[in-house]
């Protein structure tokens, strides 16, 4: 998609010039004064009988000529309007803009902006969003013999004074963002018959060839060899051999500790021996969306050049169920020489993530991040609009939250008392991979974790199992959502370091 600057209303030529207003409205606004006097004069009077209400779209065919549109749009009550009605409202557009064919839109920044928020970061808020909400995985589907309709272009205007070259950056910036988070939802929503742990380990050296990023991909000999018993115990299921990917990006002095951001990459989840009823078996292709997060969100990191520096580990595995299939009882020794009991094999993306962790002690990092679909229990606590996160560090939780609401990946913290951890302690191992109970499933699966993490200074995990697809109103096309790639991202920025420093 293509994001332009024209700094003056008067210049937009936009198939669909759109006029958003709140409940409470003038009958006026710089687009109208772009129009003929005829054309005014309807679109005014059609703004007298136009609520505002959010979200609300009505489309005017302006008399001087049928095929000239106008969208009327809602905003709401004006004391209400915040950061998140701005990238609701954003993808609202776009969809409606495709629904009547409309291939391009002209937006007045200053109408859906809100005062905390620069031009600049609005603008880049914008772009993303626009990104977001243009995709649709159709890679499955027929072409029509039209083509698939695309919208091509955002133009974006601004009232009073404003840096051309900056708010052009900042637009640049937010398509980057925008098409890394889509990258994310290409690889999950690619069925898991055909993205295989080889295959997103391919797509990962392809990315890193492109981008200037150093990629390391481990089989299961190098794995074995390291020890990682916990990886290679989930992996022995499946014919597909296990990958353990290393993407590592320096955008500052190598000799600055990285953060290590953390993927689960279950490319398919039957659950193992412990099978998945139908019903809950379909999305587990999307299982590995932790790991596409990842990966993407260091792509777009080289991209955006952050000046600091970021390791992403991967671990791709399927489980599956075969003769070969490890069992509940058994015992894994992992990487970090902890062994664990195996009471659910799919409790699976813990044990996997239990190698990374330990694999991402060498690196020193000065902060970790996991983020995994880890839990079904984190959907049954907080449903489709936020994931869970998990830590011991109150100034880390405080940051990825506030991270969260910029990003638009919401997060809400979720306990990890020690109390919680008592049937996590092994008999014949020492530690289990689940309970036996259903009680408190994040917080367990998160506990588990914190096992082989408790090292760092600074952990968090993030359980995006609840936020793994989209729902119908976050205005998103069906699928997965990239969840978690965006707020990596932010992280990434937010944690910048000057080269000379």
């Amino acid at each position: 998609m293509k994001h332009t600057f024209l700094q003056s209303p008067s210049k937009q030529r936009a198939a669909l010039p759109v006029i958003a207003v709140f409940t409470q409205h003038a009958t006026d606004h710089p687009f109208i004064a772009t129009l003929n006097s005829q054309d005014r004069r309807y679109v005014r009077d059609a703004l007298k009988n136009f609520s505002g209400a959010f979200l609300e779209c009505e489309l005017l065919h302006l008399p001087s000529h049928h095929t000239s549109t106008v969208l009327l749009f809602g905003l709401g009550e004006k004391k209400n309007w915040t950061h998140r009605h701005t990238m609701i409202a954003v993808r609202k557009i776009v969809q409606f803009a495709k629904s009547v064919k409309k291939k391009s839109c002209a937006l007045l920044i200053n109408d859906i902006k809100i005062r905390e928020c620069t031009d600049e970061a609005c603008a880049e808020m914008i772009a993303q969003n626009c990104e977001m909400a243009q995709y649709v995985f159709n890679d499955y589907l027929e072409k029509p013999k039209d083509g698939w309709l695309v919208f091509e272009e955002m133009q974006y205007c601004i009232r009073g004074v404003s840096a051309g070259s900056l708010m052009q950056k900042a637009l640049e910036r937010g398509k980057i963002i925008g098409e890394q988070v889509n990258a994310a939802r290409d690889l999950s929503n690619v069925p898991g018959g055909d993205m295989t742990p080889k295959r997103l380990s391919h797509h990962a050296k392809e990315q890193g060839k492109k981008h200037g990023l150093s990629v390391e991909v481990l089989g299961e000999k190098q794995m074995e060899q390291l020890g990682m018993g916990a990886i290679l115990g989930v992996s022995r299921g499946s014919v597909e051999e296990a990958q353990f990917i290393i993407m590592e990006y320096y955008g500052t002095a190598k000799n600055k500790k990285p953060i290590v951001f953390v993927g689960k990459g279950i490319t398919f989840d039957s659950g193992g021996l412990n099978l998945k009823p139908t019903g809950s078996l379909e999305e587990m292709h999307m299982d590995m969306s932790g790991g596409a997060a990842v990966l993407s969100a260091i792509v777009a990191i080289a991209r955006l050049k952050v000046r600091t520096n970021i390791i992403g580990i991967i671990p791709a595995v399927e489980n599956m169920p075969s003769g070969s299939s490890y069992r509940p009882g058994d015992i894994l020794r992992s990487m970090s020489g902890k062994s664990i009991e195996i009471v659910n094999t799919d409790a699976e993306g813990r044990v996997v993530l239990a190698d990374a962790l330990t694999y991402a002690k060498r690196y020193e990092p000065r902060m970790v991040v996991d983020i995994a679909t880890l839990t079904g229990a984190c959907m049954v606590a907080l449903g489709s609009h936020a994931a869970g996160v998990f830590s011991r560090n109150e100034k880390l939780l405080s940051r990825l939250t506030a991270l969260g609401e910029k990003s638009g990946d919401y997060l809400w913290p979720l306990p990890m008392w020690d109390e919680y951890a008592d049937e996590l302690k092994g008999t014949i191992a020492d530690i289990r991979n689940a309970k036996k109970s259903r009680d408190a499933g994040a917080t367990n699966g998160a506990l588990f974790l914190y096992q082989f993490a408790q090292d760092f200074q600074q952990w968090a995990h993030i359980d995006i199992a609840s936020t793994m697809t989209t729902v119908p109103a976050q205005c998103l096309s069906a699928g997965s959502r990239g969840a978690g790639t965006a707020l990596l991202i932010e992280l990434a920025r937010a944690d910048t370091e000057p080269t000379n420093s």
